[in-house]
């Protein structure tokens, strides 16, 4: 695929299609080389991890305390330990993914935002002119995509670059 891409931003989560994602797109995009002289720096590919935000990743919010006790109550300790648990997940999830890059020989940046995926992943190619975002794809079946959404689908329709999505190698045996 071109020789000429510039930015190739490549999306990881925990999810092992991200990872076959990852692979496909180290073995099969051609970057910008850098050449002497030039104003346009040599092409690179940006790996990025999307952390959920703490009250997401809780899939709880502690709540109101009833009869009149505060509201909005704030657990710090409880959110400390969620944002040390995803840290933890997040530095996994880049030491697989680094580790890929490193059996591949390729040279590569990474970048970690906290917020709903969808929208941080456009986001990101948007600030950074990517020219193609590679992710992978997960093999929900029509109800669970009707209920969570399809990040892969949102990003292919609101991202400001080209996208390439790599099906997960036993999407057609679980579809």
């Amino acid at each position: 695929m071109s020789g000429n891409l510039g930015c190739v931003v490549v999306s990881v989560d925990g999810n092992e299609g991200s990872m076959d994602a990852l692979r496909w797109a180290l073995d099969n995009i051609k970057l910008r080389p850098p050449t002497p002289g030039s104003t346009q720096p040599p092409g690179h590919f940006l790996l990025l991890h999307v952390q959920s935000p703490p009250s997401i990743a809780a899939g709880l919010n502690p709540g109101d305390i009833p009869f009149g006790g505060p509201t909005n109550l704030e657990v710090p300790a409880f959110t400390a330990a969620i944002e040390a648990h995803q840290k933890r997940i997040t530095e996994a999830i880049l030491n697989h993914a680094l580790q890929i890059c490193s059996e591949k020989k390729a040279s590569v940046k990474t970048q970690v935002v906290v917020g709903d995926p969808k929208e941080k992943i456009c986001e990101v190619v948007d600030n950074l002119h990517a020219d193609l975002l590679v992710m992978g794809s997960r093999a929900f079946g029509p109800i669970k995509r009707m209920l969570l959404g399809s990040v892969s689908t949102y990003c292919a329709n609101h991202a400001q670059c080209a996208v390439m999505i790599v099906k997960n190698k036993d999407a057609s045996s679980k579809a």
